[in-house]
């Protein structure tokens, strides 16, 4: 006769199912604020509602969707246990790479992977989702939280984000109304934002103590290199959102992230422009780099090249317009609390990024 098999429940295989539901509770508050009135229903159905009523006044209306993650950062806030603001990072990824057709982030998803599930540490990640939703406007209607037992080691977790916004085809801005005299407009970073980290985590993490990254440095301004590092993306979709609805006349956006500014603002051009970019002399561009950047790519040994294609450079999102609207367009973007700056201009060429 066959033994009897042994017991083996999906907690003693590593999955904590209570858990999961208690993860549940604790971030509902965080996703309910940030409804908006075509959110149908709530947590817990199998799929997420949103009602386009609102939308069919427009001509053509088209849906503009965008997935990201955050990458190495999130070994640096595991690293730190700082998980608080990697949840924007999310967020920022996402709807910041839909906002340069002209479309309205709608609503945001997130994927949680985690090798064990502790219902405080989702909450805290969650909640930074909720945040970056909230300034970017979009509804988080939903999302998924996976333990991953042998998969993942215990503390380690990995996000992905899902967005989806809509823009009237009439009103799609980009490559095609970039035209030759058109001048570059940047938005100031925040700092790194959520690219480069691994190269950020070689130079200038490993071999570190959390004690040495938390203490003040005089080249990051008294600063510490944690501190630093872990400061979340801006979102600057919300702004130009309400800009772009303002009539503020901006032809294309790039948003600067893996890459940098060579291979990003490209992507904003047709194939008979290029894009001069004031580089500067010695002294660095025309506009501030924040000090972890300098930082980084001293630490690295970078040239100027590797720089503008591996870091933002103090540029998270470019804006392109005529040069007969540059001021009408810096006054929209900081009626909206930006702090535009002039970054180059738009000469005939081959849809690439040059320097001077």
């Amino acid at each position: 006769m066959a033994d009897k098999p042994q017991h083996v429940s999906y907690a003693d295989a590593g999955v904590d199912v209570d858990e999961g539901a208690r993860a549940v509770d604790a971030i509902k508050a965080a996703v309910a604020s940030t409804n908006r009135p075509e959110v149908i229903g709530g947590l817990g159905g199998f799929g997420s509602c949103f009602s386009m009523a609102a939308y069919k006044d427009m001509e053509d209306p088209v849906l503009v969707s965008g997935t990201d993650g955050v990458g190495t950062k999130l070994a640096i806030a595991q690293l730190l246990d700082r998980h608080e603001t990697v949840g924007e990072d999310l967020v920022a990824m996402c709807v910041d790479d839909v906002v340069p057709i002209g479309a309205e982030p709608l609503f945001f998803l997130d994927y949680v992977a985690i090798g064990k599930l502790h219902a405080e540490h989702v909450a805290k990640i969650v909640g930074g989702i909720a945040e970056g939703c909230r300034k970017s406007g979009c509804a988080l209607v939903g999302g998924e939280m996976a333990e991953h037992p042998g998969v993942m080691n215990p503390n380690d977790y990995d996000l992905a984000g899902f967005v989806v916004g809509v823009v009237d085809r009439p009103k799609m801005i980009g490559p095609h109304l970039v035209h030759e005299g058109d001048v570059i407009l940047g938005l100031p970073s925040s700092g790194i934002h959520s690219n480069g980290y691994s190269l950020v985590r070689k130079v200038a993490i490993e071999g570190k103590t959390v004690e040495e990254l938390e203490r003040p440095l005089p080249e990051l301004g008294g600063e510490s290199l944690a501190d630093a590092v872990m400061r979340p993306t801006t979102i600057y979709a919300g702004g130009l959102v309400r800009a772009l609805k303002a009539g503020v006349p901006i032809h294309a956006m790039a948003h600067i992230t893996g890459g940098g500014i060579t291979e990003n603002l490209n992507r904003a051009l047709p194939a008979n422009v290029d894009a001069v970019v004031d580089r500067g002399g010695e002294d660095g561009p025309a506009w501030d780099v924040p000090p972890v950047i300098t930082y980084m790519v001293r630490a690295a040994g970078l040239t100027p090249d590797e720089a503008y294609k591996t870091f933002n450079m103090g540029v998270g999102m470019s804006i392109i317009c005529s040069r007969d609207d540059v001021d009408e367009v810096c006054e929209g973007l900081v009626a909206q609390g930006f702090s535009p700056f002039v970054m180059g201009e738009c000469v005939a060429g081959e849809g690439k990024v040059t320097y001077r």
